[in-house]
């Protein structure tokens, strides 16, 4: 069997590791061969790709972003896109099926395309861990990581001017990585969209920390919002599946406590360096045991269905499963760490 893999949306750790995975477990296992499409669903729709083999995947796992590139490209918008020219590519190429590997837009198109009649297999791959279905998705570990780590360093320049810093981390719709990295360095507080919050009940977390002679450190999901706000803050457009582009609320929240609290207050946006550098090691073994389980989806014909993470095994769910919903931070989870705040 010829089977393509691509990597689509924002890049994160790990990538790397689910193909070569994949690679290593078709060709020892099934003798499969292996195409690799260039820049997601670009590759698919202009049938840009590239021969993998087990000699090209070598020493993968440990190396970030994607050696296949990524886009937002939207398969169903341009003049080669769509389920019957996607068919037709791949049909003249000798391609059998396709493991996509991404979030919430590139496994939304990919059950569209596989309502059509397309073999394909999925892989979650999102930081944020916002997708149903699945327990953690790869990628989110070492964000977590590199926000701690952010969170830690900016704790020693806080308490050195007596300054509010808030830090703001990815979370578009969840607030997995803001929870883990605000519990893992003690943040006085965090901010998630799960959980809208007044400003009246922000300064009062944030003087309780200065009345304790104490700088506050503040985690905040770019998704947050306001009790009083409709919708997240945004004013970067859209992107190629007409999602807004987050990013900025602790811009706005840090002028505002520092008027009302009279703390010196700054915000900083970690940004793409949470997508960024080598993954952790929960991350390389996670990704490679999916992109494992992929190949032996491929080849029990298992269109339509996404690996997953179940407690420590994987599993296969229905793409329409792992899009249908979010994988939202439980309320009693949120509590638990609220009792810190402060």
């Amino acid at each position: 069997m010829k089977i393509g893999i691509l990597t689509s949306g924002g890049d994160c750790p790990g990538l790397n590791a689910v193909i070569r995975g994949a690679v290593l477990k078709g060709d020892r296992a099934y003798s499969s061969s292996f195409v690799g499409f260039r820049y997601g669903w670009r590759g698919v729709v202009n049938g840009d790709f590239v021969d993998l083999n087990r000699h090209d995947v070598r020493g993968l796992s440990r190396q970030g972003g994607t050696i296949l590139g990524s886009s937002r490209t939207n398969p169903f918008e341009g003049e080669n896109g769509g389920p019957e020219n996607i068919k037709r590519m791949l049909a003249e190429n000798g391609i059998d099926a396709v493991i996509a590997i991404g979030g919430e837009g590139t496994l939304t198109a990919a059950r569209r395309l596989s309502d059509e009649g397309i073999n394909i297999v999925g892989v979650p791959k999102t930081i944020d861990n916002d997708l149903a279905g699945t327990d953690y998705s790869f990628g989110f570990d070492t964000a977590v990581e590199i926000a701690t780590e952010a969170i830690d360093r900016v704790r020693t320049t806080a308490e050195s001017h007596q300054r509010c810093i808030l830090v703001e981390v990815m979370g578009r719709h969840v607030g997995w990585i803001a929870l883990h990295s605000g519990m893992a360095a003690g943040a006085h507080a965090i901010l998630i969209p799960e959980q809208p919050t007044s400003f009246d009940q922000i300064c009062e977390w944030v003087e309780s920390v200065r009345d304790r002679g104490r700088a506050p450190v503040l985690a905040v999901s770019e998704g947050f919002r306001l009790s009083n706000m409709d919708q997240e803050h945004s004013h970067k457009g859209l992107d190629a599946f007409n999602r807004p582009r987050l990013g900025g609320i602790a811009e706005i929240l840090a002028p505002e406590i520092e008027a009302r609290t009279g703390i010196e207050s700054r915000s900083v946006a970690l940004g793409h360096l949470q997508r960024g550098g080598v993954p952790s090691a929960y991350d390389r073994v996670l990704a490679t045991r999916l992109g494992m389980h992929a190949v032996d989806a491929v080849e029990a014909g298992q269109w339509g269905t996404m690996v997953a993470l179940r407690g420590t095994d994987i599993v296969h769910v229905t793409i329409a499963e792992a899009t249908g919903g979010l994988n939202r931070v439980p309320d009693e989870r949120y509590e638990e760490a609220a009792v810190l705040f402060g």
